[in-house]
């Protein structure tokens, strides 16, 4: 899948991405009211990856309900990211894009870089909670739950979300981090602090998604640092079901989605595994 935040603010965009190879694709994050976002400079380039602080720019939930009507007039399978600073706006959200015809909602309670969605929703187990269960109870298309890497325990985070109904653990979202320009002595970030995406963040998200598969039983999206086929094959190994690609997308722009499909496709082939389905969690059994 494409992950949230990159290509994801347009139809045409989510369009391009589905023709080039994805199976699935998921919208910037969308919320109830339009938002900026942050000054620039929003995204700097590091050694392990891109450190961004977009602070969640986009035109509202409402006037992008005509995207996803247009993605879906064209028959790719789209996932509506949204976030909210209560549980209620998670809600409305949810309810909007649902009737707007996506065929899954994907909660961003754990955006790093913005203080009301990373901090105070998504490292407290009892309101993940809360704000899953609230939108299961309120719309019928599957609820996935993205997670923060910035928590003391992952596991309590997704099993307060499985236990609130939701279909599936996205695991990670990007993690805090920061770049200083040594000849101003200054942030380079206008915000300062951003979150980290990209090959230096594999590691931990791999972690991340090997302990919640050992946590819930609902399905996991790897995401995190995925870059190539061996990447999303380490995810599956560690127990994800399916991978999403961001940073990827960045350094080799849509040819990444058939380079990693004919990749596990290649390597499911000389293992003799006949499907993902086998691989998946693999690595706990070994």
């Amino acid at each position: 899948m494409l992950a949230s935040g990159v290509l994801g603010i347009s139809a045409s965009s989510l369009i391009r991405v589905f023709e080039a190879g994805a199976g699935a694709v998921v919208t910037k994050s969308l919320g109830i009211k339009p938002r900026e976002g942050f000054l620039n400079p929003t995204i700097v380039e590091v050694d392990c990856g891109l450190i961004n602080a977009m602070g969640l720019p986009n035109p509202g939930v409402n006037e992008f309900t005509k995207e996803i009507q247009v993605v879906k007039k064209a028959n790719v399978p789209v996932i509506a990211s949204v976030y909210g600073f209560t549980a209620g706006e998670f809600v409305e959200a949810a309810k909007i894009v649902e009737k707007a015809g996506s065929d899954a909602i994907e909660l961003n309670v754990s955006c790093p870089h913005v203080k009301e969605v990373g901090v105070q929703i998504g490292q407290n187990p009892e309101v993940v909670f809360e704000v899953v269960k609230k939108v299961k109870s309120a719309v019928k298309k599957p609820v996935f739950t993205k997670l923060a890497p910035d928590v003391t325990d992952i596991t309590a985070i997704a099993e307060a979300a499985e236990k609130a109904g939701t279909d599936a653990i996205t695991a990670i979202n990007t993690i805090k981090a920061m770049a200083i320009d040594v000849e101003v002595g200054k942030p380079i970030l206008a915000s300062k602090i951003g979150g980290l995406s990209g090959p230096g963040l594999k590691p931990i998200a791999l972690r991340c998604v090997y302990e919640i598969y050992e946590a819930v039983k609902v399905p996991i999206i790897g995401c995190g640092g995925i870059m190539n086929w061996q990447d999303a094959v380490e995810f599956m190994l560690a127990g994800a079901t399916a991978v999403q690609i961001g940073t990827g997308v960045v350094r080799n722009y849509l040819g990444i989605f058939k380079e990693i499909t004919r990749g596990v496709e290649s390597y499911l082939a000389r293992k003799k595994h006949r499907s993902v389905k086998e691989i998946v969690g693999l690595s706990h059994t070994c």
